[in-house]
């Protein structure tokens, strides 16, 4: 019979780190040198005869619940005027001429049904009004 000889193998316990040390060294000598030539980005800041307009007051469409519609000019202060539908968007119009980016913002009672705040917000989109939005009231804690 064939008798085996194992040889034992010692398990090492132990991590040699000095080459990790010399890369390390190595990468900070590299990053030191490097450091100096780089140049950093520069900040372009605006001048003042660069800055942009002011934003626009928006116009306030406010539906009351006997469905009429009024309509507020913010940016002049007026006070509200009732006005049919076609009104509204003739009145719109001739402030987007002025002023492309006209903001329009709706705002209706709470008890105006869901129906006809959605059909002034569709009015107005079929009219080119880019920016609408709904006005609300925010809760007092």
């Amino acid at each position: 019979m064939l008798i085996e000889r194992r040889t034992k193998h010692r398990l090492m316990n132990q991590i040699n780190v000095v080459p990790y040390i010399d890369v390390m060294l190595v990468l900070l000598v590299i990053f030191m040198v490097t450091a100096p030539l780089i140049n950093p980005g520069q900040v372009e800041l605006p001048q003042i005869g660069k800055t942009s307009n002011p934003p626009v007051q928006p116009m306030e469409v406010s539906i009351r619940t006997d469905q009429s519609l009024w309509l507020r000019d913010r940016a002049r202060g007026s006070s509200e005027r009732r006005v049919t539908r076609n009104d509204l968007i003739q009145a719109i119009k001739e402030k987007q001429t002025r002023s492309p980016d006209q903001a329009v913002v709706i705002s209706a009672d709470k008890d105006v049904r869901y129906e006809s705040v959605l059909e002034v917000m569709d009015m107005l989109q079929q009219n080119q009004v880019r920016k609408v939005g709904l006005l609300a009231k925010p809760r007092t804690p």
